[in-house]
């Protein structure tokens, strides 16, 4: 197996919160890519979204994976955004860089999830109801599916609830221990 590694899916998918269990667990560094894009640029992706423009956003969100790789971390867990492997040739760059993970949910899943958390950092879905959010992410989910399920290894996920993250993080840990 290659390393990094980097989680990817769709937004609420659990890449952050079972990336920073799986990276303690490991006893690796974890690297949440917005946190990143806030330490280079200033701003917080949804606050760049919103001044800038997406496009913008994902050029420069381009760069922060970029210089990243550079860095001489081995053993390092990263949490992509949502948007970035279907972006150009960014699913193909998380390929040559190290070997990536997909988390995926159903599409109602992740609504409820992300119905549950703080949709203001998340301008694309701000002010949504559950029901506005599955309307929203299913044929979203659709069209990046093909794109997300280019990755090393697909984990699919079927239950939604409390310890979900947890069972993710335990998921990969022995995928990466019958793998490494």
């Amino acid at each position: 197996m290659e390393l990094p590694i980097y989680l990817i899916g769709y937004m609420g998918a659990g890449k952050t919160t079972a990336g920073r269990i799986l990276a303690d667990k490991l006893g690796w560094h974890f690297v949440d890519l917005d946190d990143a894009f806030y330490q280079i640029h200033g701003y917080t992706t949804a606050d760049y979204i919103r001044e800038f423009g997406l496009e913008e956003f994902r050029k420069k969100e381009k760069y922060v994976v970029e210089d990243l790789a550079e860095l001489p971390y081995e053993h390092v867990i990263y949490a992509t955004g949502g948007g970035y492997p279907c972006w150009e040739d960014n699913m193909d760059c998380l390929l040559e860089l190290g070997t990536s993970i997909y988390l995926r949910w159903s599409p109602e899943h992740l609504a409820r999830r992300l119905s549950l958390t703080d949709l203001s950092t998340r301008p694309v879905l701000q002010g949504r109801t559950q029901e506005e959010l599955l309307r929203f992410i299913a044929p979203q989910l659709a069209e990046r599916d093909p794109i997300y399920s280019r990755a090393n290894h697909v984990l699919d996920v079927q239950q939604c609830d409390e310890e979900s993250d947890q069972r993710i993080a335990e998921e990969i840990y022995q995928w990466i221990k019958n793998n490494h």
